[in-house]
């Protein structure tokens, strides 16, 4: 193929509020709605690429029972990529303070299908692979006609790019909705530099924590 080197594609990305809610709390479930829909954009031109929310998502959603409804926000996530110097930075909003990760990136244990699928004109292959830190199991289609190592978010190790990804059938899912060849401006790929600089294991760790304290599960988050 003649892959695309420059551009812009439009993701939604839905989760699973239920999904991870624990037995004892069930009726947290009539206060949140079980899905929140998010929409994010992938910069990319032959060097760079930068993952982040698009601007005009929406929050909130439809509780069940038509009762009091908790506001799900989702926290600030950027996932910039520099593919000649195979630099990752992560920057990452929790509990209210960015924090800044770096990383090289790295390849997964992919295992690639025979099954085919087309995504908004593009034909895709299927690969999966099972992430045993976090208890995943991960279904990703990506094809070779846009380059490799752009995501969306992490996933950024197939020989193309990813256009749709599922974690534990549907608790989270990302479809490729738009993908826009066009010229990228200096603006629109900057590296994230704002945030408290830490590990990815001291991240992980800090994460854990706090959802230990407040009782819940890190199962949704994305590290």
């Amino acid at each position: 193929y003649a892959q695309i080197g420059e551009g812009v594609i439009k993701y939604e990305y839905t989760v699973d509020l239920h999904r991870n809610i624990p037995p004892e709390r069930e009726e947290l479930k009539n206060m949140i709605p079980q899905h929140r829909t998010e929409n994010f954009m992938l910069f990319f031109n032959e060097k760079e690429s930068l993952y982040k929310a698009a601007e005009e998502n929406e929050q909130g959603g439809q509780g069940r029972g038509g009762g009091m409804r908790m506001m799900m926000r989702s926290p600030r996530t950027e996932t910039y990529i520099n593919r000649e110097e195979r630099e990752v930075t992560l920057l990452r909003d929790f509990m209210g303070r960015n924090y800044l990760i770096s990383d090289t990136l790295d390849l997964a244990r992919w295992r690639v299908g025979d099954e085919r699928m087309e995504i908004e004109g593009y034909i895709c292959m299927m690969a999966w692979y099972s992430d045993t830190l976090n208890n995943q199991e991960i279904t990703a289609w990506f094809t070779p006609q846009i380059q490799p190592f752009l995501g969306p978010d992490r996933f950024v190790s197939l020989p193309g790019t990813v256009l749709a990804v599922d974690i534990n059938n549907g608790e989270q899912v990302w479809v490729a909705r738009e993908v826009n060849k066009r010229k990228i401006r200096d603006e629109e790929i900057r590296k994230p530099n704002r945030g408290e600089k830490i590990t990815q294991e001291e991240y992980r760790k800090l994460v854990e924590q706090q959802m230990e304290r407040m009782g819940g599960s890190s199962g949704n988050r994305r590290f």
